[in-house]
């Protein structure tokens, strides 16, 4: 029997432990909580300065932060790899992205000297960091690595 999904209800934020074999079933999850459907397709979410504590420390999955600029070329060139893996490990790995220049608080603290940088945390602590574009497997690999 596989690892259960956690996926977190965008109604009440609720955090849903959802089986895998369930899902393989087609059968569509809700929230334990308020009913809402849960979407098993995960999206980015959006880090600031001010809720980076809730959204990376606090969180109970491994999170990947992908540290951005708008202006950033590379940025740009990774940024359709980081919205696949945000989908594909929905509710194994919280995928988050963090603009720089609008959050030099967080950057700082992380003393981020070059981007993009990936920055993988569990159980709210850095425990890798991938520098610059790499291709999607070895992101991967490394992910596999913070889940088990």
């Amino acid at each position: 029997m596989s690892e259960p999904l956690l996926i977190q209800c965008p109604t009440c934020g609720a955090n849903n432990r959802v089986p895998q074999e369930k899902m393989k079933e087609g059968l569509q999850p809700v929230c334990g909580r308020c009913k809402s459907p849960l979407s098993i397709h995960g999206r980015p979410i959006t880090i600031t300065d001010g809720d980076f504590s809730a959204e990376v420390e606090r969180s109970p999955l491994p999170t990947l932060l992908d540290m951005w600029a708008p202006w950033c070329g590379p940025c740009r060139v990774i940024a359709p790899i980081i919205e696949e893996l945000a989908d594909e490990m929905a509710g194994r790995v919280r995928v988050a992205k963090l603009n720089v220049d609008e959050n030099p608080v967080t950057a700082q603290r992380f003393n981020i000297q070059g981007i993009p940088a990936l920055l993988v945390f569990k159980g709210g602590r850095e425990i890798d960091r991938i520098m610059g574009v790499q291709p999607k497997s070895e992101i991967v690999r490394r992910l596999e690595r913070a889940i088990s």
